[in-house]
């Protein structure tokens, strides 16, 4: 076990939380993991999902499928033509960026399955979206929504013909060995994107070491680069503070970090727990 784990640990035994697992690697050396409570393998990732849903974007991205800039609208001209005059002009103003950025308009929080019944969002997810009335002008302001990100699912889903999940089985998650996993989906079938992403923090380490190590895992490359960088300085679903560590946390403690100066990520699955906590002593933390 590394001395990190192993510190780390006694960390958190001195913080009033405790943690279900943590699992840790540098560079593309071995995972390792302290299971701190005997659980069941998948776990809810809450908005870690979100870093998911941004790599299967990147992923067309890199195929020119896809464009930061590209508008809503033009993605989704069925549902325009089928919604009509519900929808509110100032979406046609939406972009692929704004909506990884949560500059969409929408209030805050909207389309959280975490904390609502989803009875209140109807059937159609994307109906309810398009023609729910805007809180701002897209793109002169930002509030953090699951929203986006299920939007984002969908415009996966528009690419590539079918749902997300089994598009990122076959071209990333498969060939980088992840284990079991499930994904929560709205009544029509559609991934959710921005939540209810179930799996094993060690598997979640190993998103990590892909923006780690600038797009390649086990010495194969996934993802352009250019795609790493713009993810990175644009914020497209990893925060950051000072660019000393990139990270995206969940409801209840879950925490996908990457430290670039320890070349060391680090993902925590809790309930309950300050992940920010954890993610500030593991910044500060001296091999």
């Amino acid at each position: 076990m590394s001395r990190f784990l192993e510190e780390c640990m006694k960390f958190i035994e001195t913080q009033p939380f405790d943690v279900l697992r943590i699992s840790e690697v540098q560079s593309d050396g071995e995972i390792e993991t302290i299971e701190a409570q005997e659980i069941c393998r998948c776990q809810n990732t809450y908005s870690v999902s979100k870093t998911f849903t941004m790599t299967a974007i990147g992923l067309l991205y890199d195929r020119g499928l896809v464009t930061p800039d590209e508008k809503i609208r033009d993605i989704f001209a069925d549902e325009w033509a089928e919604y009509g005059s519900d929808i509110d002009e100032r979406w046609n103003r939406n972009t692929v960026d704004m909506a990884l950025t949560h500059r969409i308009g929408v209030p805050g929080g909207f389309l959280d399955i975490d904390t609502h019944r989803i009875t209140e969002f109807g059937e159609d997810f994307l109906r309810y979206m398009l023609t729910y009335p805007l809180d701002y002008t897209p793109g002169t302001g930002s509030k953090y929504s699951d929203g986006a990100f299920y939007l984002l699912a969908r415009v996966a889903e528009k690419k590539t013909g079918e749902v997300m999940d089994n598009f990122l089985w076959r071209e990333l998650l498969w060939p980088m060995g992840f284990q079991e996993m499930a994904w929560s989906h709205c009544p029509q079938g559609h991934v959710i994107g921005a939540t209810g992403l179930y799996l094993h923090s060690e598997d979640m380490v190993k998103l990590g070491q892909l923006y780690l190590n600038g797009g390649v895992y086990k010495g194969r490359r996934y993802l352009s680069e250019e795609w790493v960088n713009l993810a990175l300085t644009r914020g497209y679903g990893l925060d950051s503070w000072d660019g000393r560590v990139y990270f995206k946390g969940g409801m209840y403690g879950q925490k996908l970090a990457i430290f670039p100066e320890q070349n060391r990520v680090l993902a925590m699955q809790a309930f309950g727990a300050d992940s920010n906590v954890v993610t500030k002593w593991a910044l500060e933390y001296k091999d």
